[in-house]
């Protein structure tokens, strides 16, 4: 089971772009944010995980 780190580096309007945290990486992936919790706002740190997104506590 793969996990991944993400940050939401911008929203524009339905999609959010996200980039890994957790391996050195400065590309972004462009994500539905119907596929993401509501509340997320730039800077916020996602954990993904058995194919959802979860903000990730203490983050």
């Amino acid at each position: 089971m793969n996990t991944f780190q993400y940050v939401v580096v911008s929203i524009d309007g339905d999609y959010a772009n996200l980039r890994r945290i957790d391996v050195e990486s400065e590309e972004t992936k462009l994500v539905a944010r119907a596929l993401l919790p509501p509340e997320i706002m730039e800077g916020t740190k996602l954990l993904y995980e058995l194919m959802q997104y979860e903000i990730m506590e203490n983050a």
